[in-house]
């Protein structure tokens, strides 16, 4: 019976899995065309995947190479003659993998070749009348060697004279991996104190250039992901509707591989095949709450890198917009790991678990700083949760006496940029176990945030803005109840911070009749 898989590459026969035979033939037009490329994407977007797809298309026209170098040792990578050995080696075992390749894969493995100068003559030979496909895939595994960079520039000039008829090469090279080979140069150099040498400079300023631009879109579409739920259909019967629960995926997920099969992972392993809104929700719940190395490496990179934090931080909590262009470090850095999108034309997160999974984290921080004010609402989950129904107005009526009581004018500077996390921090814990948010990006700037609370079986839209004066009251309602229809809720809610001083702030808690639909207006 197949499965849904998230550990290792998916195959056909054995896990439910999206077909991406569009995608493969995409990349083959690559392969035909003799391009050397890198397919660069975020962790566990399904690049292995992806390399073994392509091998099973072009391995009748091709002799295929495909390795990894997941499995090599910093002593692979020390001196040249190691890494010819290993090199050579990989391609060995890789060809023998075909009855029809054996002869020649056993012909790789040359002990004479000790140098790239050695090795450069040895694939020119290996190469001559035979069409080589090489593909490399963890290559971020080689980040940090002058020796890989080294080969890299050997299969340049080899590439540029085989286009000059003077040389034999391989027919097409693909290298998979996270960082770009301009990446993993400029992060070897600056973690050095010498002065480049000749040939560093030689990489440094032409690194890997004639690779091919790689534009496919490896993210998973709503019909794509129908498909596969198709298939698991067709074996289950469950009468899901197909369509509307891939949406729901989608809406989730925005086609990150790993979180689409996560989700049906836990769908038809941990749930009971409860393929509704409902049953996506309590999977998107368990996978909000566990570890899982696409997570850890998320935070390991925002951890490491102020400058991801802080434009993360400013983006989802702050509301400030950012307009994207990949040439800016910190921008190329946040989407080469997938954790921001090109909103055309601002930044956004990539997906909503994303932002759920980034907003706990910043929530988290907060609750163990020690220079935080105490939390002390006095609100418990039992006074605003009746029946397994969420009370929303009585929560947002504690939090504005809880704003009131615990924070003064002094604070304001504070508030003002971190304001909208103590409201986060406050309503998380009562929501927990039963329900769960996520912040619209798309609709975030320094002015408001839209937030939708799923409790249950209800959805709660809530706004939250600055106060920009009583002109702009009757604005902040029309936003909300346009939000409000896009989501079908006759009834939403609107928190207003205050940041003024005095006697002009005048904090308020009531209902409203707008539209045709009811708002209960909150000002602190």
């Amino acid at each position: 019976m197949k499965r849904f898989n998230v550990t290792g590459n998916c195959v056909p026969e054995e896990d439910y899995m999206v077909d991406i035979g569009g995608k493969i033939a995409e990349i083959k037009k690559l392969v035909e065309g003799k391009y050397y490329f890198t397919i660069n994407r975020a962790r566990q977007y399904g690049k292995t995947t992806t390399l073994a797809m392509l091998e099973r298309a072009i391995k009748d026209e091709y002799a295929v190479a495909s390795i990894s170098f997941q499995g090599l040792g910093d002593t692979s990578f020390a001196t040249e003659e190691n890494f010819c050995r290993s090199f050579m080696g990989l391609i060995c075992e890789a060809m023998q993998s075909y009855k029809t390749n054996r002869a020649y894969g056993r012909k790789w493995m040359d002990k004479k070749v000790k140098t790239f100068m050695q090795l450069d003559r040895h694939i020119s030979k290996m190469c001559k009348g035979k069409k080589v496909v090489l593909m490399v895939d963890e290559v971020d595994k080689a980040s940090n060697n002058r020796v890989f960079l080294d080969f890299l520039g050997m299969l340049r000039e080899k590439y540029i004279a085989r286009r000059n008829g003077k040389d034999y090469t391989f027919h097409s090279v693909i290298l998979a991996g996270v960082h770009d080979i301009k990446n993993m140069k400029v992060k070897m150099m600056s973690e050095g104190t010498h002065t480049p040498s000749a040939t560093e400079n030689k990489i440094y300023n032409s690194p890997w250039n004639i690779a091919a631009d790689f534009v496919v879109d490896m993210a998973f579409g709503p019909s794509e992901i129908a498909a596969m739920l198709g298939d698991y259909e067709t074996d289950h019967k469950t009468g899901m509707d197909i369509a509307a629960v891939a949406g729901e995926i989608h809406a989730y997920t925005g086609g990150y591989p790993f979180l689409v099969s996560r989700i049906c992972q836990h769908i038809d392993e941990k749930l009971g095949q409860n393929w509704t809104a409902g049953g996506i929700r309590k999977a998107v719940d368990i996978l909000l709450a566990e570890h899982n190395t696409l997570f850890d490496d998320m935070f390991k990179n925002l951890e490491n890198n102020a400058d991801l934090y802080t434009l993360i931080y400013d983006m989802l909590i702050v509301g400030e917009k950012r307009t994207f262009n990949i040439d800016n470090p910190v921008l190329g850095t946040a989407s080469m790991y997938g954790i921001i999108k090109n909103g055309n034309p601002y930044v956004g997160i990539a997906n909503r678990i994303f932002e759920m999974r980034i907003c706990e984290y910043f929530i988290s921080k907060e609750e163990t700083n020690p220079a935080k004010k105490t939390n002390g609402n006095g609100v418990l989950k039992h006074d605003v949760v009746k029946d397994g129904r969420f009370d929303m107005e009585l929560c947002l009526r504690k939090f504005a006496e809880h704003y009131e009581e615990i924070y003064s004018e002094d604070d304001m500077k504070f508030l003002e940029r971190h304001g909208r996390l103590l409201f986060l921090s406050y309503l998380k814990p009562l929501i927990n176990g039963g329900g769960f948010y996520h912040i619209e990006s798309q609709f975030t700037d320094l002015r408001r945030m839209d937030i939708v609370v799923d409790y249950g079986r209800e959805q709660f839209i809530i706004e939250l803005k600055l106060w920009r004066g009583e002109q702009h009251e009757r604005e902040a309602y029309e936003q909300l109840l346009g939000y409000m229809d896009s989501k079908r809720a006759d009834t939403g809610y609107l928190l207003t911070f205050d940041f003024r001083k005095g006697a002009k702030k005048q904090p308020k808690a009531e209902w409203v009749e707008f539209g045709g639909k009811r708002i209960f207006d909150v000002i602190v």
